[in-house]
């Protein structure tokens, strides 16, 4: 599985109701498992984004999946990492030319 990191922001309608980020954080895990999607940890941070989320999912397509589902929420708005382990690092740098 690939491994990815959301940086998010809450949108207006996020802050508004932000009493329900715990339920809507539960939520967003079901979400993920119905689009194969793991969130494995995530944090809510200081500074240009409100939350840091891991996730792995086995395509960019099941991860595009849920990201257009969690937007079409209303309560974050993401901008996707694609993370390479260290293993995936090496053998990229061992191929350039």
């Amino acid at each position: 599985m690939a491994a990815y990191m959301l940086l998010c922001n809450f949108t207006d309608q996020g802050v508004r109701n932000i009493k329900e980020a715990p339920s809507r954080r539960a939520a967003a895990r079901e979400l993920g498992k119905k689009c194969g999607v793991e969130i494995k940890v995530g944090y809510l941070a200081i500074g240009p984004y409100d939350l840091v989320i891991h996730v792995e999912a086995p395509t960019d397509e099941a991860l595009a999946t849920f990201l257009l589902s969690l937007a079409s929420k209303g309560n974050v708005r993401t901008t996707t990492l694609k993370l390479f382990a260290e293993a995936e690092y090496d053998k990229i740098v061992g191929a350039v030319a």
